[in-house]
């Protein structure tokens, strides 16, 4: 129970009367949270759109299920790789800047490109992500390595509401595909595909101004292989009393299942945890978040960048939330926006809708494999997925490997006029 003494007790001074008030209005508001203005403080310079980097900030793990020729253990690879980007997407920010921060809104068509460089065994790993629908909101990305064959994408949408704290549900999920290695050295085995859901999250520690993320619910990794994964996050465990606690399982579907599983996980995503063979067996491996170097992501320099790129276009907004320059931020806040509204306008003038620079929207019924997962996570295992919620994302998003071949600056003829430029 805290006391009006804790409340706001790691609010700078200087900022306790903004952010009293913002407390106030997140209580009373019904619409999507992210539109809400926040204290200067809790502002973060990183736009949502850069977010997609966290899933490969260990290019080892994600390569390494391509040379696992045992299906099982390559299973549990995949669920070892997922658990591994947790600690990066959802705790690092806080960690490094003392409180969850409030991300940028990207604007339609923003970008975040760069590269993990070869290391001399895991080759070089390519990211673009691309704002792909702004009306609702949304984010698409493809993470692939050609040296190994793997390739990650997705799409993901948030939705903020207010229930005692603030509580987000990610919408979208993320394919994870590569060819497995040949069983007999000459015949190429089938490629696989992993479909991944995401979790939901609330956040903790709001009222004393030191915001971190909890997950919760559940989420499943579903193989095309017919292996299953579910991870349970059960936050500060009421046995542990340790925060971002969770326990996963892998089963094969017709042969074990959540009750008799083939491997279990358990520990802290943000920081240790354990994997065994069934429910309490022999240790498989433990693996230290906390402890796991990432690997440095390369993006363009600055004033190389194309005006559509994420900290070129957001350079003048990060520069004065750093200095605490609000009216400065929301100028530049604002010519962006501004432009944007002129250029949707236009768009709806002439009859025609934006051009996504690397992406598509697809129809399941064209993705057979794709339907198979959907369906067998949305009404099986006990606990069913809320789907595809198209309709929540702009539509399903998939990587266009035709148009990205071509893509090179300036991606767009709008150009930073696009953005108040």
């Amino acid at each position: 129970m805290s006391t009006s003494k804790d409340e706001g007790a790691a609010v700078p001074p200087a900022a306790k009367g903004s952010w009293s008030s913002f407390l106030k209005s997140i209580s009373s508001f019904n619409g999507d949270l992210s539109s809400l203005t926040a204290p200067a403080f809790i502002l973060s310079t990183t736009s949502l759109v850069e977010f997609s980097a966290y899933w490969t900030e260990h290019p080892s793990l994600f390569i390494a299920p391509a040379s696992e020729p045992d299906p099982a253990k390559r299973a549990l690879l995949v669920l070892k790789w997922f658990l591994s980007t947790l600690k990066q997407q959802y705790s690092s920010r806080s960690e490094k800047l003392g409180s969850e921060k409030k991300p940028l809104n990207p604007f339609l068509g923003e970008l975040f490109l760069g590269k993990w460089e070869d290391d001399g065994k895991t080759g070089e790993t390519q990211l673009v992500s691309e704002q792909v629908s702004h009306h609702p909101p949304a984010t698409a990305y493809c993470i692939w390595n050609d040296k190994h064959g793997v390739r990650l994408q997705g799409y993901n949408a948030q939705k903020a509401s207010f229930s005692r704290t603030i509580n987000v549900k990610q919408i979208g999920h993320a394919l994870l595909t590569f060819r497995p290695p040949s069983k007999d050295g000459k015949t190429e085995e089938a490629i696989e595909t992993y479909l991944i859901t995401l979790p939901s999250l609330h956040i903790e520690n709001l009222i004393y101004g030191s915001p971190f993320v909890e997950l919760n619910k559940y989420t499943h990794i579903a193989s095309s292989t017919g292996y299953v994964a579910k991870i349970d996050y059960s936050g500060r465990g009421w046995l542990s009393g340790k925060k971002n606690t969770f326990s996963a399982c892998l089963w094969k579907d017709g042969e074990s299942d959540e009750k008799r599983p083939l491997y279990t996980v358990d520990g802290q995503w943000s920081d240790n945890f354990v994997m065994r063979e069934g429910k309490k067996g022999k240790e498989v491996e433990s693996y230290s978040a906390s402890s796991s170097k990432t690997s440095p992501l390369q993006v363009a320099p600055f004033d190389s960048q194309d005006p559509f790129e994420s900290r070129r276009a957001w350079g003048q907004v990060a520069k004065n939330i750093e200095k605490g320059d609000m009216d400065a931020v929301a100028h530049y806040k604002s010519k962006i926006e501004n432009a944007q509204r002129e250029l949707r306008k236009k768009e709806r003038a002439e009859g025609r809708e934006w051009s996504r620079r690397f992406f598509q929207r697809v129809e399941e019924k064209n993705e057979p494999v794709f339907q198979k997962l959907v369906k067998a996570v949305s009404g099986a295992y006990g606990v069913g997925w809320a789907g595809i919620e198209a309709d929540k994302t702009g539509g399903i998003w998939r990587f266009d490997i035709e148009k990205a071949k071509d893509a090179k600056p300036p991606f767009h003829a709008e150009g930073a006029e696009a953005l108040g430029g």
